[in-house]
């Protein structure tokens, strides 16, 4: 996380977010299939990591949960990303919205 933070923020980056991984149904196999084949000796401590921050399973579905996990793993993830974006003067300035050239949609086409 510190690395690419500081990596973020020497080219210039002010700002970041994160997401935790997130495996729904879809992906949850075939990410499994390609840690086991890329990654063999880490394959259980990758599951296992992603499992415990995301209450025992591979994936929550809860707003609020799905993009940051929860339990200790989370929080620390949460807690070093917050770290690093301060050591390195992330997410300071907020850009003022700019609404002047918002215009509303037209409809794309009528009924008859």
């Amino acid at each position: 996380i510190e690395q690419i933070i500081a990596a973020a923020a020497t080219a210039g980056v002010r700002s970041a977010g994160y997401v935790l991984l997130r495996l729904p149904l879809e992906i949850k196999d075939l990410f499994e299939e390609w840690l086991a084949a890329h990654a063999p000796l880490k394959s259980a401590r990758v599951m296992k990591l992603i499992h415990e921050s995301r209450g025992g399973a591979a994936y929550q579905s809860a707003f609020g949960l799905r993009m940051r996990g929860s339990g200790p793993y989370a929080e620390q993830i949460r807690r070093r990303f917050h770290l690093a974006c301060d050591r390195f003067g992330l997410n300071k300035e907020h850009a003022a919205l700019d609404t002047t050239q918002f215009r509303p949609p037209t409809s794309q086409f009528t009924l008859l």
